[in-house]
């Protein structure tokens, strides 16, 4: 089994691999002197991380949570970066202004993308911030010191990109990064060259690479050139592992022949982080340097565990090992047998995964036709149809509950919530699984009318595609299916339709804004102070059980989920309007307080308590609950952005009761 796995590692012929439970040792070579070191799991990168930005004075802070809040412009929480984006914007932040942390992140934009050794939709970012504190010096330095001593990786497989910088637009070349970056490589005891990056040069012995604003500039608007007055930005530096040569002039590499640099795709590299610089501010004048920067890093910790493996296959590092494992027993099939079963079982794994993070959040998302609840669906559907490619479900069986025990199990003492959440977790899968099994069953039906007995007919490509999206049918087995009746597939039609819906699908569910900032405009703000108030006045009307399920506040409403199981009555919608709109017209201060966590909870703060009870929250209190009353209408912990006064909302109306999902309810709502 060692043979084999260290076989993988030079990249020989993947049908050697095997899924292992074993720790192996691995030589690690710097100069002259080798060692051999205990491959570090993802769980001691990830503490390795925050211990040492904790030793650098950062404040570690929980992850938010995968469903974001108050968010219009994006349905999942898509980096490590996304709720930060309104502290480096300017607003203070409760811990201080250094904070680090490890966020759940999941990406629906990728869906696609998954089969190969690098992507996946569900995502762990490590992160670390300065809000107007250190910047470009420390973080690179640190970021140096963090990957090449706590982690122990060799700086000669470490190269970096650069902003290559805008003359037209005065933005000028990070220099000042490069000078960085060669000093921590000189005592490391390499010289450090920077070049222009050059698709047709290649690498051209360089290790720092410049490149232009689409790759190496950070704002939410993208490239300086589309970002609006007043709208912050600036340059970045992305860090890549080099896996080796092999892989690139391995026989079998349709890259061999083609010059190597850091973003082909050929799989020699991989990026493994991004240190963002926020220093320019956009004026009418131009591009300003802001008075004090901001600090973003981002690394994605199955990336991060690649690399300290030195392993091309993040599927192959221990945040997969155990799901493989299951899926192997599923199916009686090995990883890496072929590439058919390669890439089903990592789809397999990354959906699964996936999903059992976004059905334990305690927002509770259910599979359904809309919103998140479809992108859920889709990943739980996938995932069973690859599964009955490699041969799983063959006796009719569920089995989609058993991937998600192991990534509860896995997961147990980093996200508690996925334990304690797992029977609820086990009855969703359960319950999509029969559905889906029953879709399967017509969908075949539906395959025989449209062959409908003939020989040699040619299914046309709208007719798999509708197979593809009504169905579930992949157009793999609509072929298999077609040539078992000497029919043939119109495939071209078909993968043109396909593209066509997954560019659709993009974009529905990518954010306005890189990062996904909410509006923060004043009419928002009030509309997110009334969906405080109504809450609680929800609690009041229906009950103390009542819970928030997820909110979507534009400038023109407010969407709020909330628990609750049935439709409400004419008399109870009236009764919660007559008391949001009491709170407004006692005209009261919005007081913010930063507390500890545990003392939010004393003082009966609503909210979330996923988070470690050090950590400093904001307390938003508003209104009086009763007339000479000194308990407050609303206590809620939130993040912001806020009216000052109650008094300026307006008059708040009901527009529409409706249900969401199973046991969840959805209010829209409007100020006039």
């Amino acid at each position: 089994m060692i043979d084999k796995l260290n076989f993988a590692q030079r990249n020989l012929p993947i049908k050697s691999i095997s899924a292992s439970n074993q720790r192996l040792p691995r030589r690690l070579v710097t100069g002259r002197l080798a060692m051999t070191i205990q491959n570090m799991t993802s769980k001691e990168l990830r503490q390795k991380y925050l211990d040492f930005f904790k030793a650098k004075s950062h404040a570690i802070i929980a992850s938010a949570s995968l469903i974001p809040e108050n968010d219009p412009t994006t349905i999942f929480t898509g980096s490590g970066m996304q709720p930060m984006v309104p502290y480096l914007l300017g607003e203070k932040h409760p811990a201080g202004v250094r904070i680090a942390d490890s966020q759940k992140c999941f990406r629906a934009g990728d869906i696609e993308e998954i089969g190969d050794n690098r992507h996946t939709t569900f995502f762990e970012m490590l992160g670390n911030w300065s809000l107007g504190d250190y910047f470009k010096k420390e973080q690179l330095a640190w970021m140096f010191e963090f990957l090449t001593k706590k982690l122990s990786l060799d700086s000669k497989n470490l190269y970096f990109t650069v902003f290559r910088g805008n003359e037209e637009l005065g933005i000028s070349r990070d220099d000042e990064a490069v000078e960085i970056l060669k000093a921590e490589f000189k005592k490391a005891g390499l010289e450090a060259k920077a070049v222009d990056f050059s698709e047709r040069d290649g690498l051209n012995g360089g290790r720092i690479f410049y490149y232009d604003e689409s790759k190496n500039w950070w704002s939410r608007s993208g490239v300086p050139a589309n970002m609006p007055i007043g709208e912050p930005g600036g340059p970045d530096s992305e860090i890549f592992w080099d896996f080796g040569a092999e892989l690139k002039v391995h026989e079998n590499s349709l890259f061999k022949n083609q010059p190597c640099h850091l973003n082909c795709a050929c799989g020699r590299f991989l990026e493994i982080g991004n240190n963002v610089f926020m220093q320019y501010l956009k004026t009418e004048k131009g591009f300003e340097r802001l008075p004090k920067g901001n600090i973003d890093f981002g690394g994605g910790l199955e990336r991060l565990t690649a690399a300290t493996d030195n392993k091309s296959d993040i599927f192959q590092t221990d945040l997969f090992k155990h799901i493989i494992n299951r899926i192997e027993q599923l199916s009686g099939k090995k990883y890496g047998e072929s590439e058919e079963i390669t890439k089903a079982m990592r789809i397999i794994a990354d959906h699964l995964k996936a999903a059992t993070f976004i059905m334990a959040d305690d927002k509770g998302i259910t599979p359904s036709n809309t919103d998140r609840g479809y992108v859920l669906r889709r990943l739980i559907r996938r995932a069973i149809r690859y599964g009955r490619q490699i041969g799983i479900n063959a006796a009719g069986g569920l089995w989609t509950k058993e991937i998600a025990k192991v990534v509860a199990h896995d997961y147990q003492t980093v996200y508690p919530e996925l334990q304690k959440n797992i029977n609820k977790v086990i009855e969703k899968f359960r319950a999509e699984e029969e559905k889906f099994g029953k879709t399967l069953e017509q969908g075949l039906k539906e395959f025989e009318k449209i062959t409908d007995g003939q020989v040699a007919k040619k299914i046309s490509g709208k007719e798999a595609f509708d197979l593809y999206q009504s169905y579930g049918f992949p157009l793999e087995i609509t072929e298999e299916l077609a040539k078992e009746k000497n029919c043939t597939v119109d495939g071209e039609a078909c993968r043109a339709e396909m593209k066509k819906h997954q560019e659709l699908s993009r974009t529905a569910s990518a954010g306005a804004f890189k990062g996904g900032l909410a509006d923060t405009s004043e009419q928002t703000k009030k509309l997110h102070t009334a969906a405080h108030l109504l809450l609680a006045a929800l609690r009041k009307v229906l009950g103390a059980e009542v819970a928030q399920k997820g909110s979507n506040i534009t400038a023109e409403r407010l969407r709020f989920d909330f628990s609750y199981p049935e439709k409400m009555t004419d008399e109870q919608k009236k009764a919660v309007e007559n008391l949001v709109n009491q709170a407004i017209k006692d005209a009261s201060p919005i007081v913010c307080e930063s507390m500890d966590l545990l003392k939010a909870k004393k003082i009966g703060a609503h909210g979330t308590f996923d988070s470690k009870y050090e950590e400093k929250v904001k307390v938003y209190t508003m209104g009086r609950s009763s007339a000479g009353s000194e308990s407050p209408f609303s206590r809620e912990i939130c993040g912001g952005p806020h009216a000052g006064n109650t008094g300026e909302l307006g008059h708040f109306k009901i527009k529409k009761e409706e249900s969401s999902s199973a046991g969840v309810r959805r209010i829209k709502a409007i100020l006039e």
